[in-house]
């Protein structure tokens, strides 16, 4: 049976942070049951499971996870899927089970984000992370990602006067978000002095510029329309889902101060949600690095080109502020499994939505806006979600 919408009625996650006492399959299945439990439905109803997930091979040596999640998980034969798509492969899970409902195929999906990054040294870290970007002529030369966002964040200063102190406010306003954030793995304030004399990684990004290495997961419960109200009395309602690609390689870009597969994404879900950048109360966006919530501020609409550092000066995207961004503490503070990330986000606006996100709250949000890039732009998928 087709469904005109999607709801959400389960959302939960593990603790993120570097795990060293769990397994990938730990935290998955922790994840899972959080959003299981969270939903009310019961595990033979769930008739389909998409899993994303970046590289679980090279982080710890386990692939096929689709089927790994079920059995663990005890859920029977029911299909099962893995979704990659480099830091936007937990978004891409969500839009896969969210088509996969609309077409009648399936009528309760349980969506999984997972990432175990701590398993393998830094430089392995790095350097599974790279292949994300144009391996052959990025990565391979050295190009890692700290130096392809310090290229965008050097000529964003030349064009439009972004400064290091933008790019710091980014993770003082994350941080004290996180700070109230239970599951994040950076739970404290940062002084603006403390990130401005941090290492530098490549100028002019430093060490609290950049989203940490990171294990978790992230789960949710997604369903029929009218099968939403069986299971819960605040569901949340999946509005438009959208997704556009772009070049791989940063260099093949029209311009490396904006993300073009975020504008497509974002302006197609906005027309499919039949609303306006002005009819988003909160947002959760791809902050990596913090040069990347001022690009996508930018690109989202939030602010006009080369703005997006004066929006930080204003506190716009502050809670409290017109257009709140990264409550949860984002890709900064939150912590960025790069699987688990897309699905997180959106546990973030489920919450949010419900009005269950306590002190880090936005008053009356009623719609939200999840944008999950992988590479430096080269996938973007949008989901609006509203209650």
């Amino acid at each position: 049976m087709m469904s005109d919408r999607v709801a959400i009625v389960g959302a939960g996650m593990s603790k993120f942070g570097e795990l060293w006492d769990k397994s990938l399959i730990d935290i998955t299945l922790e994840a899972g049951m959080y959003s299981i439990f969270d939903s009310g439905v019961s595990g033979s109803e769930i008739d389909g499971l998409v899993v994303g997930n970046m590289s679980a091979g090279r982080f710890t040596g386990q692939e096929h996870l689709g089927a790994m999640a079920v059995d663990m998980g005890g859920l029977g034969s029911i299909p099962s899927y893995s979704v990659e798509a480099g830091c936007a492969s937990g978004g891409a899970a969500v839009r896969q089970a969210y088509m996969a409902i609309k077409s009648g195929e399936h009528d309760v999906v349980l969506v999984l984000g997972c990432e175990k990054m701590s398993d393998v040294s830094q430089t392995e870290a790095m350097n599974t992370i790279s292949v994300a970007g144009d391996w052959e002529n990025e990565g391979m030369f050295g190009a890692t990602f700290p130096a392809l966002y310090a290229f965008m964040a050097r000529r964003h200063m030349m064009e439009y006067g972004t400064t290091e102190e933008h790019l710091a406010k980014v993770t003082v306003k994350n941080h004290a978000n996180a700070a109230h954030n239970q599951w994040a793995q950076f739970q404290r304030p940062v002084p603006l002095e403390v990130v401005m004399r941090s290492g530098l990684i490549a100028d002019p990004i430093r060490v609290l510029h950049s989203s940490p290495v990171t294990d978790g997961a992230a789960g949710l419960v997604l369903c029929r329309e009218d099968l939403a109200k069986k299971y819960t009395d605040t569901p949340v309602y999946v509005e438009s889902s959208e997704q556009s690609s772009d070049t791989l390689a940063l260099h093949n870009r029209k311009s490396i101060t904006q993300m073009d597969a975020v504008i497509r994404s974002t302006r197609s879900s906005l027309k499919e949600a039949k609303l306006t950048i002005n009819d988003i109360d909160v947002f959760e966006l791809h902050d990596s690095f913090t040069i990347g919530e001022i690009i996508l501020t930018e690109d989202v609409g939030i602010a006009k080109k080369g703005e997006g550092g004066k929006a930080l000066d204003e506190g716009i995207t502050e809670i409290g502020g017109k257009f709140p961004v990264n409550t949860s503490g984002g890709l900064k503070a939150r912590g960025h499994p790069v699987g688990a990330t897309g699905v997180a986000q959106i546990v973030e606006l489920v919450l949010q939505l419900r009005g269950d996100a306590e002190k880090r709250q936005v008053d009356g949000a009623e719609k939200a806006m999840a944008v999950n890039i992988g590479g430096t732009g080269a996938t973007s998928i949008v989901h609006i979600l509203g209650r």
